[in-house]
């Protein structure tokens, strides 16, 4: 009866706000499971404005090789990705596992040291973490779990696979982008025989259709460790088409978060293979119409652009010079707001924030400048 009554109170007790443009709407929730009572999980759902049930889509972060930046984690840090599947027809619900963010619960995802890693040991726990969620999305009037999505990134990536091989009900499709865990540093693994074994048993029970995306330049997991990965599922009877994408950036592992409009045709494509692509595509949110600081240059208009279409819970500090510093995706607005006065402060100590959110702050908003 108890886990009843906190089921009831994390799924209604939510703080719901429309998305922050036309045609979503957005929700933060709390997802109920036992090892993190009270707390639940964090969860931020976006999907599209209109009445109906939209099949969802569970989305999952990676793991910061910097234990400590897991508390700074939020959903919101892939709002723009959630985005990208509502607007293809899901509820996209982006779920911070136990130790990441402000879920509860201690951090489960230890696979031991690292000569000698069980990587089995965080798959089954994230597994636990995302099939909590599908329960807590079952009761819902506005999701379905009926031909349902998982798409991950990285660590989030080996979920999604761990969740496809646990065979949850109404999961049709999973997407992982640079999916694996263990990386230490640039093109080093902890213990990659046993990463490879880990994915060779969850090849064994895994028999939904999976589409894997590792770019070429990945400094977490190269294209040789991804093919040997691949071979490893595929050979246990695990169903994958594996992309290698072009190199992207600095870092192919960021493909995910910084590369939308390279991903999402490989993306589309796969959801038409399997039937999933039936969706008209709606438009995206449109930028707030602000205009940038008069003194920033050429970096600073483009970073400015960047931060018209950010994440929610974004601010954009800049100091009399031109310096500037943004942040996207923070838990909050006044998270956003220090955080952005922060990056700023790095490299001038007379910053103050300029944008906040969708509007100008204090004497910008006056027209002051």
């Amino acid at each position: 009866m108890r886990a009843v009554l906190l089921l009831a109170v994390l799924i209604v007790a939510t703080t719901m706000q429309p998305a922050a443009a036309d045609g979503y709407y957005r929700e933060d929730l709390r997802i109920p499971i036992t090892a993190t009572e009270p707390a639940g999980l964090e969860a931020m759902l976006v999907r599209p404005s209109g009445s109906g049930r939209y099949p969802l889509a569970l989305i999952t972060h990676g793991a910061p090789r910097d234990r400590t930046a897991r508390a700074t984690m939020s959903p919101y840090g892939m709002y723009r990705q959630a985005i990208e599947f509502a607007r293809r027809g899901f509820a996209a619900l982006v779920v911070m596992r136990r130790g990441y963010g402000v879920s509860g619960g201690r951090y489960a995802e230890s696979n031991g040291p690292c000569s000698d890693r069980d990587y089995l040991r965080s798959a089954r726990a994230s597994a636990e973490d995302l099939g909590a969620a599908i329960r807590a999305m079952q009761g819902r009037s506005d999701v379905s779990t009926s031909g349902m999505i998982a798409a991950g990134s990285s660590a989030g990536g080996f979920a999604s696979i761990a969740l496809a091989a646990t065979a949850p009900p109404g999961l049709v499709a999973a997407i992982s982008f640079a999916g694996g865990r263990g990386s230490r540093g640039d093109d080093d693994v902890c213990d990659e025989a046993a990463l490879v074994r880990a994915f060779a048993t969850l090849g064994r029970t895994s028999r939904i259709p999976m589409l894997w995306i590792y770019a070429e330049n990945d400094k977490f997991f190269g294209p040789d460790l991804a093919r040997r990965l691949h071979a490893a599922f595929t050979g246990g009877g695990g169903r994958a088409q594996l992309i290698d994408a072009p190199a992207f950036g600095d870092d192919g592992h960021t493909l995910f978060s910084r590369g939308i409009p390279l991903w999402t045709p490989m993306v589309d494509r796969f959801l038409r293979e399997q039937n999933l692509g039936t969706r008209e595509l709606a438009a995206a949110p449109l930028p707030a119409d602000l205009s940038p600081p008069p003194r920033l240059g050429e970096k600073g208009r483009s970073a400015f652009t960047d931060y018209l279409s950010a994440s929610p819970h974004k601010a954009f500090a800049v100091s009399p010079t031109g310096t500037f510093g943004y942040r996207g995706g923070q838990r909050s607005a006044a998270a956003a707001h220090d955080a952005a006065l922060a990056a700023c402060a790095k490299f001038a100590d007379d910053c103050a924030v300029y944008a906040a959110g969708e509007e100008l702050v204090g004497k910008e908003r006056a027209g002051a400048r």
